[in-house]
């Protein structure tokens, strides 16, 4: 296990890493094993992506999980909704995917972001998701 310094395991299933980074934990298509978050990602998708960028800023800024697993309804999430209306939430949702892979050290482009952000964003929310709940349990398994 390969503790960062300030959080918690950033390579919780031990993903083969090269010069380029790692894989994702779980493929994008793999939503559907999170069911909840799946089916929350799909309705109300402003609610995971708050959720999502509370919980990164939380470990990246805090080094520690949030206490209330991202909160519900946030200036992120309303920020979120109210771009959905225009067609350009996935420009929020890109960004902050550009942050959870660089702090993952995942494979990819800002290109692969914005494409996952567009047309698979229900999946590439959980994605995302699924990667922050394995740093956050990490940090369960260091206490003693």
């Amino acid at each position: 296990m390969v503790v960062a310094p300030g959080g918690g395991n950033r390579n919780a299933n031990n993903m083969p890493v090269d010069s380029e980074g790692r894989d994702w934990s779980h493929k994008k298509c793999g939503c559907l094993e999170d069911c909840s978050t799946c089916v929350l990602a799909t309705f109300v998708p402003c609610i995971v992506y708050g959720q999502n960028k509370h919980r990164y800023q939380h470990l990246h800024s805090q080094g520690t999980p949030h206490p209330d697993h991202g909160g519900c309804m946030s200036g992120a999430c309303w920020g979120h909704a109210i771009t959905s209306i225009c067609g350009l939430s996935f420009l929020l949702q890109m960004t902050n995917r550009g942050h959870v892979r660089h702090r993952y050290n995942i494979k990819g482009s800002g290109c692969g972001d914005c494409c996952a952000s567009l047309w698979c964003q229900p999946c590439a929310l959980v994605q995302e998701s699924r990667e922050i709940e394995l740093e956050e349990h990490s940090f369960l398994s260091q206490r003693y």
